[in-house]
């Protein structure tokens, strides 16, 4: 599973007022239960995550720009206020 599209790393150390946008969005993607399975990571299920890239940029193995995630990082996040 790829959670990081190429040049993202880099793209958050410039731009450091995203990294908190960009947290909040993939702790409201993680996997229930995450803490009993492994990796015990706060990452989203393999099958979740392939179809939220597929949904995203329109095939399954999409050429994400960081911007673009960051984006909709931030689309989330105006979602998730007006509930």
């Amino acid at each position: 599973m790829n959670l990081w599209p190429p040049r993202f790393a880099r793209y958050l150390v410039t731009h450091p007022r995203d990294v908190p946008v960009v947290i909040a969005a993939a702790w409201a993607l993680r996997r229930t239960g995450w803490w009993r399975r492994t990796p015990f990571l706060p990452v989203p299920d393999d099958a979740y995550w392939q179809f939220r890239l597929a949904t995203f940029g329109g095939s399954p193995t999409p050429q994400l720009d960081p911007r673009e995630v960051v984006e909709a990082a931030k689309w989330s996040r105006r979602q998730r206020s007006t509930r």
